[in-house]
């Protein structure tokens, strides 16, 4: 696989799970450059 597809891979999971999330956080874990991991914490809203 070439760094461009690991790099638009990786910008599409981050859209991804951006766009599952209505009320929360999203955060990126580098390492040299490169994203490592993606973490969501997800609040749900009780009415």
């Amino acid at each position: 696989m070439t760094k461009s597809n690991d790099i638009n891979q990786t910008i599409e999971k981050i859209k991804d799970t951006v766009a599952s999330v209505k009320y929360g956080t999203v955060t990126l874990v580098i390492q040299d450059g490169h994203v490592v991991q993606i973490e969501k914490n997800e609040k749900i809203r009780l009415k």
